[in-house]
């Protein structure tokens, strides 16, 4: 999973969905651990500025 930063608002809704604790927000920005993402696609879902890809 990667994120498109000049699409992220920050908003932190990846962060709040991500049961596996692979998202942080670190100092307005939005960090992803793909060692523990599992690809579930749900911080794709609810990311409102569909600032997350597959990749």
């Amino acid at each position: 999973m990667k994120v498109n930063y000049e699409r992220c608002g920050y908003c932190g809704a990846c962060v709040g969905v991500c049961d596996k604790m692979a998202i942080e927000l670190v100092e307005n920005l939005i960090i992803i651990n793909n060692e523990k993402c599992t690809n579930c696609k749900l911080c794709m879902i609810v990311c409102p500025l569909n600032a997350l890809v597959d990749g």
